[in-house]
């Protein structure tokens, strides 16, 4: 990397579900990043999807959403060249090195976003837009693991249509098919939003209806019973490093958003207390589903195991995992000897990394 500072537009807040984490994990990171390597950019997105240029971050809070008065108003030009924002009132420019996304969920992790910057020609921190929009849809997901020989629990994939339309036939084809408890959830959407465990038939509806109201595709999935709750970061672009791996112990009955973020009474044991060819199995794992995703830069992936005979199901690849003070993606590579500043610099040159090689395709044929 350059010796000179680059300066880095980190982006938080944006129209989703999951915009207070992405307001914590923006606070996190720019409170760890080198000054002298790293001019800081803040860039906030409000949830009716105004893009903003703050004068700093300090004022960012946990329990309010971020508001219009915070910044100047901004955009970002889809066209190469631009390399920034534009001020919207003056079209002065401020322009950016690379962008380190932490817009969790939709309209930030899911593809969107990284169409935009691709348009722009700017780097930026974490997966494509391939990897971003499968990573995101568990449906799309699952299938590419199942494709990939990777060990799932069973599930269904349920259209918030056919449940409206005949509720009672829904939920017939998935009690043959699976047993409880169930874990029902939106397809699209991240940090336990609109995750329900069901463990009667009679939870059944309430669940599926809460998880309605997130996404148009709804999954059913068998629980695990008796087993570790099991999470493995994943850093790189086409020769990706795995962390050690690290177990949840929910304080709620799972790891739902209170248990997360607003309880502080889960505990993570780092590392797993896990054999260590169990461990090696997960490592390989973590590091296949972040293949099938044509993952890039980063990627948390969560696993269960279980506690008699050390079974391994795969539940889930996040693209861009929360980077607050008590996420797990962090802690993992600190405990593999990576502490927060230097992963934040590394995931930055891995950025800048795929920018180059994506530079490298030609984008004009003449015959």
């Amino acid at each position: 990397m350059d010796r000179q500072k680059l300066r880095v537009g980190v982006l938080f807040g944006g129209r989703s579900c999951e915009h207070q984490v992405s307001l914590m994990s923006a606070r996190s990171v720019m409170a760890a990043m080198d000054r002298q390597r790293f001019e800081v950019v803040p860039i906030g997105i409000t949830q009716d999807g105004h893009w903003l240029h703050l004068a700093n971050a300090t004022g960012l809070t946990d329990d309010q959403p971020l508001p219009t008065q915070a910044g100047r108003a901004v955009s970002l030009l889809p066209e190469p060249g631009a390399q920034g924002l534009r001020v919207t009132a003056s079209g002065e420019a401020i322009p950016l090195d690379v962008i380190f996304p932490l817009i969790h969920g939709t309209y930030g992790e899911d593809g969107t976003l990284q169409g935009l910057l691709e348009l722009a020609d700017i780097p930026y921190v974490g997966a494509g837009v391939l990897g971003s929009a499968v990573g995101m849809d568990k449906a799309v997901m699952k299938a590419l693991f199942a494709h990939a020989g990777l060990p799932q629990a069973p599930y269904r994939v349920i259209l918030r249509r056919d449940w409206y339309q005949d509720p009672y036939a829904v939920q017939t084809r998935c009690e043959r098919a699976l047993n409880y408890p169930l874990f029902i959830k939106p397809a699209n959407l991240g940090s336990s939003v609109g995750i329900s465990k069901v463990n009667r038939a009679d939870e059944f509806a309430a669940a599926m209806q809460q998880a309605a109201q997130y996404d148009r595709k709804l999954i059913v999935e068998q629980g695990i019973e008796d087993a570790h709750e099991v999470e493995i970061s994943v850093l790189g672009n086409d020769q990706p490093q795995v962390s050690v791996p690290g177990e949840i112990i929910p304080c709620h009955a799972f790891y739902d958003y209170a248990a997360k973020y607003l309880a502080g009474e889960s505990r993570l044991l780092i590392p797993a207390p896990l054999p260590e060819s169990v461990t090696a199995r997960l490592q390989d794992y973590a590091v296949r589903a972040f293949q099938a995703l044509d993952g890039a830069g980063l990627a948390r992936i969560d696993c269960l195991v279980t506690r008699s005979d050390y079974q391994i199901f795969l539940i889930e690849a996040n693209t861009l995992p929360g980077f607050t003070a008590i996420s797990m993606y962090p802690k993992l590579w600190e405990a593999s000897g990576l502490p927060y500043a230097q992963l934040i610099e590394r995931l930055i040159e891995f950025a800048l990394e795929r920018h180059q090689e994506r530079r490298q395709n030609q984008t004009r044929f003449l015959p």
